[in-house]
Parts: C-alpha cells; sequence; structure tokens
C-alpha cells in the first residue's frame, strides 16, 4: 500500500490515496491501528484515506489511532486540500471535501509556481452549541459541570461536526490533559465521547491551547478543537466575531475567525513527512 505522511501544526495522518489504492473497508480500522503504531507500524495520530466523492469535489475518511472512525479533523482537511490540488485530482483553488461530519469548502493557496499548497483555509461551518446536537446526554447549552482527576471541570459542550468540551484555564502548560482530558472523554456524559480542550486568553485574539483528542490521546494539534475553543471564547464573552484569533497549539499556530455570516474560518500550514510503501498482510495489532 502506498502511503504519504503529512501533518498540520505536528498532528500527523497516514494518508492513503483511494483513488489508486484499493481497501476492504471492514480492515480499516485495524490498519488505522497498524500504521499508527510507532514500534509496530509508522506511527501517527490515525489513518486519511483520501478518493472520489459522489456529491463534493474529493472525499475524506478519517481514523484515529485507536481504529475508531471520526466525523471531522481540521488538520486532516488542509493537508486533504493540499494533497488533492497538488495530484490534480482539483484543478481550482476553491472547492469541496466530503466528510463524515458534513461537507467542508477548502480554498488552497499555491506558491509562486502554482503547483505546491503549504497553506490552506478551510470553512469550517457553524458552530453548535445544543447539547443534544454535540451530543451531550442531558439537555441545555452553555457550561456543563463535571467530575474528573479528582476535581470538578466547568466545560463549554461545542460541535464543529465532532464534539468537544472546551476549559479555560489559567495555565495550559500546568493543565492536566492526560489525567482530566482522558477521563472527560470517556465521561457518561459524552454518548459518543469527546475531544477535550484546555484554553488560556492571553487577550481577546490569541489563546493558548492544549488538547486530548478522541481516540488519539494528546496531540500536538486539533484543527476543529481550535475553532470549537474560540467558538466557546466568543460565547463567554472573551472574545468576538469577526477577529481573527490566532491560537498557539504546541505544534505551531492556527488563525481562526467565526464570522457573523455563522461560520468559522481556519487557516494553516498542511505540510509533507514522508512517502512510502506499507507492507498490509500483519498480524493484527
Amino acid at each position: 500500500m502506498k502511503f504519504t505522511k503529512m501533518h498540520g501544526l505536528g498532528n500527523s495522518y497516514i494518508y492513503v490515496d483511494v483513488f489508486e489504492e484499493t481497501l476492504e473497508e471492514h480492515e480499516l480500522p485495524r490498519l488505522a491501528r497498524q500504521v499508527a503504531d510507532k514500534n509496530k507500524g509508522i506511527g501517527s495520530d490515525g489513518l486519511i484515506l483520501i478518493g472520489p466523492s459522489t456529491h463534493e469535489d474529493v472525499k475524506m475518511q478519517v481514523f484515529n489511532a485507536d481504529g475508531s472512525e471520526a466525523k471531522n479533523c481540521g488538520n486532516g482537511l488542509r493537508c486533504t486540500a493540499k494533497y488533492a490540488y497538488e495530484h490534480g485530482y482539483v484543478n481550482k483553488e476553491r472547492f469541496t471535501i466530503e466528510t463524515l461530519g458534513g461537507t467542508m469548502k477548502a480554498t488552497v493557496h499555491p506558491d509562486n509556481t502554482g503547483q505546491t499548497v503549504s497553506l490552506v483555509t478551510v470553512d469550517m461551518g457553524a458552530p453548535e452549541f445544543d447539547w443534544g446536537r454535540v451530543p451531550v446526554k442531558e439537555q441545555g447549552e452553555g457550561e456543563l459541570s463535571l467530575e474528573a482527576a479528582g476535581r470538578s471541570w466547568q466545560l463549554m459542550p461545542v460541535s464543529m461536526g465532532n464534539p468537544h468540551g472546551v476549559i479555560f484555564v489559567d495555565d495550559t502548560e500546568q493543565a492536566p490533559v492526560e489525567t482530566a482530558g482522558a477521563e472527560l472523554e470517556t465521561h457518561e456524559a459524552f454518548p459518543e465521547g469527546a475531544n477535550i480542550e484546555f484554553v488560556h486568553m492571553r487577550r481577546s485574539d490569541v489563546m493558548d491551547f492544549r488538547v486530548w483528542e478522541r481516540g488519539s490521546g494528546v496531540t500536538q494539534a486539533c484543527g476543529t478543537g481550535a475553532c470549537a475553543a474560540v467558538a466557546a471564547a466568543v460565547a463567554a464573552g472573551k472574545s468576538e466575531k469577526d477577529k481573527e484569533v490566532t491560537v498557539h497549539l504546541p505544534g505551531g499556530d492556527l488563525y481562526i475567525t467565526w464570522q457573523s455570516s455563522g461560520n468559522i474560518l481556519m487557516t494553516g500550514n498542511a505540510e509533507v513527512i514522508c512517502t512510502g510503501d506499507y507492507e498490509t498482510r500483519r498480524a493484527s495489532i
């Protein structure tokens, strides 16, 4: 199986071009676990398939490191857009990407040659705060109080096509991401699990960010999580719409704007790490 390993701000996935490769659907969770394994596989945060769509320009299918299928991935979207454009699967700078969480609109920013892309903007759609849409087990909207790692946490549930719980803290470096994040991801309040973001507002247009991603654990970046964090900041009165917010993630910066029209724009990098061939005929991990 030919693959390309790419990353957006250090959030890396193994990308497989299913325009060219044929994979068995029932094997995909096992394959995701295999390639994500840093000791016996390639090492990544999961597996992403790039292929044809019946109703959009291209399709992205995402599997987390534990083999579970994700509805969306902001960093994956940027890398998918870069790959689709550079490999000629789309011949325009603005195009649509089908995901399990809905249709996303991408804009690539080619270099002077018009052939290479390192920066991509994605229209991530509108955030949802209704707990039923996130989903949260209870009905409501606004902050949710949950117990984890021996204390109570105030979370803002947000959906960006996938579930998030945003927590505002005084210091992201001291936040117990590995313990509280892990417990909150699988808390009974989130029937589908959740990505848990720990956010500190430096100013109304600058935030620090760390994340525990559902199915993957601590990662260098989470695009949908950064969007959810900015949405939560605006909803909490810590920022405002139409203001670009620089989100400092461990892997680098994202630039997020929640427009008055309703949708959130995310701009960030997309880079190729390596390409290669992977032997898929292995015992299950």
